[in-house]
């Protein structure tokens, strides 16, 4: 039987348009599935369901259907400020904080048109690859329930997944939009730094986080990103020349274009961790390379030059980056046993060691972009191993789950500290019936060029057909 969210967010977004259906009765459409079906899955810790049908009231008769998002679902992240909505970033510390102030990037999405229906599940302060947490239940998989949806976007992953809302917006910072996506069989695009405005990344510890979509199809998530982007000039933006309003998303309609691709399975953490690549990702990233020289791109082999600086200065800065975090005395008690021993050794860090660990991080991004610069986009599998079962990171001890987060997602961070664009297409099943996916690594605004590959392999894999049992 057909229902609402069987269709993508484009074909929404048409039906908007036509008077099919109104931003109400899609919102309501949204909000019966999650108070049905939310409880075992884990993707909201808080529903505005109220809220929700007033701002779809407020965009039926106040909003020009120009908008870019014109009333369609969403779900916040629940690291973002919405004015009188909770924001507990996923810790007992702000378990009662509510904010009176949006921060920018919510107002940026509510520019766009969209409906906010609440705010999607997240670790603790977004600083683990899972979302587990001890002031909601866990991100469950909709693939599979025993198993994590990744993070921290997990719970944002969790509701496009689960067809909870038509796509949503998470944050990356050192995979975090990418790597739920891929657990969870998503499309997940991560932009370059300074291509949102209202979250450059340019303005955080290292330039690492930037907002990006997940979406079940290359061109939902274009269409988010163009939404995002609106066409608005930013003295920072590294975009390509092609970039102005709808230009993204006319990319991955047409799906147009040959290029010269490389492969890469090696990672920087190599020579510090047991980086072993799972049967199940060596298939998704055969399967991948098959159809893209089907297509006709030229292909070639690629592997990271050594650099023994890069696993001490990732990890320092992720340290300081949670010095910030605010707890003090009795209040570090609150804080789960990763989040402290990041606070704690963050807090720890000499004024020389941080800027050691900057200039480590400058100049590996310089090397990246060397590396890269002959190829159009890189192609690596987008995580190591098959999505984590619930509990599978060890809770107490730091350093074990810290390794544990490398092994599971090595292809992720350190295109965060290069700056660039980078997507995930969830090309595979495996044979447990579990997505697998690869990752494409663009050139600085090349998000035109990934999304052109995505569409040439979505039309031949039509992934944007598979979905879990609740669909």
């Amino acid at each position: 039987m057909f229902e609402l969210h069987h269709l993508t967010a484009q074909e929404q977004w048409n039906w908007l348009q036509r008077g099919d259906v109104t931003p109400t009765e899609l919102a309501e459409h949204y909000l019966e599935r999650i108070e049905r079906l939310d409880a075992g899955l884990g993707a909201f810790v808080t529903v505005t369901a109220d809220a929700a049908l007033a701002r779809a009231r407020h965009v039926e008769s106040s909003v020009p259907r120009t908008a870019p998002l014109w009333g369609l679902p969403f779900a916040d992240k629940d690291l973002q400020a919405r004015a009188g909505v909770p924001a507990k970033s996923g810790s007992l510390l702000l378990a009662d904080f509510v904010p009176e102030e949006s921060d920018e990037f919510t107002e940026a999405l509510d520019d766009t048109g969209g409906v906010s229906l609440g705010k999607s599940n997240v670790p603790e302060f977004g600083m683990p690859s899972y979302t587990e947490s001890r002031v909601a239940p866990p991100a469950r998989n909709p693939y599979d329930l025993t198993l994590g949806a990744g993070g921290s976007s997990g719970g944002a992953a969790v509701a496009v997944a689960a067809g909870l809302v038509p796509f949503a917006p998470g944050s990356d910072g050192g995979g975090s939009v990418r790597i739920p996506a891929a657990a969870t069989g998503l499309v997940g695009l991560k932009p370059s730094r300074g291509a949102v405005p209202s979250g450059t990344g340019i303005d955080k510890l290292a330039g690492l986080a930037v907002p990006g979509p997940l979406a079940r199809t290359v061109a939902d998530a274009a269409m988010f990103l163009d939404a995002l982007t609106a066409g608005v000039p930013y003295p920072f933006t590294l975009r390509a020349p092609c970039w102005s309003g709808g230009a993204l998303l006319g990319a991955a309609v047409r799906g147009e274009g040959r290029f010269q691709l490389a492969v890469m399975t090696t990672s920087p953490w190599d020579d510090v961790y047991d980086v072993v690549l799972a049967a199940e990702a060596s298939a998704a990233l055969d399967l991948a390379v098959r159809e893209l020289d089907a297509i006709g791109h030229g292909m070639e082999g690629l592997a990271l030059e050594p650099d023994a600086t890069y696993a001490t200065a990732f990890r320092t800065i992720w340290q300081a980056g949670a010095a910030s975090i605010p707890a003090e005395g009795a209040d570090l008690d609150k804080l789960e046993p990763l989040t402290r021993w990041l606070v704690e050794r963050g807090r720890q860090l000499s004024a020389r060691q941080l800027s050691e660990a900057l200039l480590a991080l400058s100049n590996y991004e310089r090397s990246i972009i060397r590396q890269f610069r002959h190829v159009d986009a890189v192609l690596t599998p987008a995580l190591a191993q098959t999505p984590r079962p619930v509990g599978w990171y060890d809770s107490e001890n730091p350093e074990r789950n810290f390794a544990q987060q490398v092994q599971y997602t090595p292809f992720t961070s350190f295109v965060n500290v290069a700056g660039l664009p980078a997507i995930t297409l969830p090309v595979h099943v495996s044979d447990a019936g579990l997505p697998m996916g690869v990752q494409l690594i663009g050139r600085p605004g090349g998000e035109h060029v990934l999304l052109s590959i995505g569409a040439q392999l979505e039309r031949r894999l039509g992934w944007q057909r598979r979905h879990p049992p609740m669909w």
